[in-house]
């Protein structure tokens, strides 16, 4: 297994996404290969790190860099030779496994989809995100590739959401939730209220509606919704959990009475403070692509890109692709036997 990283990607590039490869090499010790992709003096610096640890990585030089905020079309036009569209096209040719970003989100998928194109049977990829919860992790899909859907569309998040928590959480029989306004089946818009019926239909273990107070209760396994929904949850999640462990910080520094208790409740704060930091849950994965392609926070320190690659490493090694493509198969047959 190979798999490729993005050095160029996100805002801490180059240092903290090469220190992140290199510790997922060390850690993974010899399970599979990392290739490099990046401008000349990225994967120079990258190689001579790797060297001096003793580590056995190779490079592929990538010397366009697609900024965050440039247009997916403008990124696919102008920068050929970019990481993104460099680990892509290995990809495709069956040179790498999978590929690892914290680059631009929008230029990620327009590459995936124009390079690798979608799974046979998908009709539209999917984010997924998991998410702390008071049980372990919620899957939160779609959260960002689709900002209109169609109830089918919802239909397969929910399925390919399924495979991904039994084939990389090795969860039996994920429990499934559609995200709506209410609890009762007749409660939600038009999307919602025929996305429930076809979800019911769909073989997965489906829980009903859910309401937003319920991501992180820990009764479900796997949440749908459309991408414009669920990246507003993303993005209020993480700003709820940056300013709820600054308010720790501050109680803590107001006096000496609050210094004294912080200093005794501090191995309960550190405990929460890894359920809740993004970095422990690596990168999300681009469900529905035939590829592995996963996607970083732009913020992605070391830590971020080591358990992103891991994910990599644990989609490739379980076949999740391989898994949704039969399921979907399955389905439709189904279907035609019922017509």
């Amino acid at each position: 297994m190979r798999i490729a990283v993005d050095l160029m990607g996100g805002d801490r590039s180059p240092r903290e996404l090469t220190d992140g490869a290199l510790g997922a090499v060390r850690q993974a010790g010899g399970r599979f290969e990392t290739v490099l992709l990046g401008d000349s003096a990225a994967i120079d610096g990258a190689l001579e790190k790797a060297r001096g640890a003793g580590l056995s990585v190779s490079a592929v030089e990538a010397p366009d860099v697609v900024e965050m905020h440039e247009s997916p079309a403008a990124a696919i036009r102008k920068k050929k030779n970019s990481a993104i569209a460099v680990g892509m096209r290995m990809q495709k040719a069956g040179e790498v496994s999978a590929f690892v970003s914290a680059g631009n989100t929008g230029a990620i998928m327009a590459y995936a989809l124009t390079t690798l194109g979608r799974l046979r049977g998908v009709l539209r990829p999917a984010i997924a995100a998991l998410l702390p919860s008071e049980t372990g992790f919620t899957l939160l899909l779609d959260v960002g590739a689709n900002s209109d859907c169609k109830p089918t569309h919802l239909s397969q998040f929910a399925l390919m959401g399924d495979i991904y928590m039994k084939s990389v959480l090795n969860l039996e029989r994920p429990r499934v939730g559609l995200l709506s306004i209410g609890e009762e089946r007749s409660k939600g818009n038009e999307l919602t209220l025929k996305a429930h019926e076809l979800i019911r239909a769909s073989g997965v273990e489906f829980v009903g509606n859910i309401e937003g107070r319920e991501i992180m209760m820990g009764g479900v396994d796997v949440v749908v919704c459309d991408g414009f929904v669920g990246n507003v949850i993303l993005k209020f999640g993480e700003s709820i959990i940056d300013i709820f462990a600054r308010s720790i910080r501050e109680m803590a520094e107001r006096d000496v009475r609050s210094r004294l208790g912080s200093l005794l409740l501090a191995p309960g704060f550190r405990g929460l403070r890894r359920r809740l930091d993004y970095e422990e849950y690596g990168g999300a994965p681009l469900l529905g692509v035939d590829g592995v392609v996963i996607i970083c926070h732009g913020t992605s320190t070391a830590k971020a890109i080591r358990n992103a690659i891991g994910v990599a490493e644990r989609f490739v090694a379980q076949g999740v692709n391989q898994r949704i493509k039969r399921e979907l198969l399955k389905q439709s047959e189904e279907r035609v036997q019922k017509c």
